[in-house]
């Protein structure tokens, strides 16, 4: 997205690509290992190169809650087509558990990826939405947020009361319903 709104930098780091190394981040990966949340590379972007920085801005920061969102409605797609078609328990529980994990995991990122917390999605949409003023007001809060989130994720791994899950499991478990079928 940020390539058609004018900021070409992360086609030319080589990042504008599917295979899965070019996007680990090994601290990200090391903390999912053993914390059971992670993070991957963020996708580089200079706003100064968007044709419209903030209108741009909030739509390269949607593109990815979005592909995501796209990607659990199409598991779920695939996850009605395949429920018509008699297949044998063995392979239709394995596949079935596969497609309702797909469309869980997506939601969950589009979902957690749209909180208004730095350095999140969510708040480079908010950031952009604000009133000027309010934005840069908003902007200086920036410095802060991977603390606020991080203490969000530890307070709930730690205390057994997660914030997080509080606030994102009633979406997800709508559009789970919604896209497999499922009641």
């Amino acid at each position: 997205m940020a390539n058609k709104c004018g900021d070409p930098t992360a086609r030319l780091q080589g990042r504008l690509t599917l295979n899965p190394l070019a996007h680990i981040d090994i601290m990200g990966a090391l903390c999912f290992v053993f914390a059971h949340f992670g993070w991957g590379k963020p996708v580089p972007i200079n706003p100064n190169n968007f044709r419209n920085p903030r209108r741009d801005n909030i739509m390269v920061s949607f593109a990815g809650p979005a592909s995501n969102f796209v990607s659990a409605f199409l598991f779920g797609v695939v996850f009605q087509l395949l429920r018509t078609i008699p297949l044998p328990p063995s392979i239709s529980m394995v596949l079935f558990n596969l497609l309702i994990t797909g469309i869980v995991v997506n939601l969950s990122l589009a979902l957690f990826n749209m909180i208004p917390i730095f350095p999140l999605d969510g708040s480079h949409i908010l950031e952009g939405l604000l009133p000027y003023h309010l934005a840069v007001r908003y902007k200086e809060l920036e410095r802060y947020g991977p603390f606020i989130l991080l203490g969000l994720i530890v307070m709930g791994n730690f205390s057994g009361v997660s914030i997080l899950s509080a606030v994102l499991s009633p979406p997800i478990k709508y559009f789970l319903k919604l896209f497999s079928g499922l009641s």
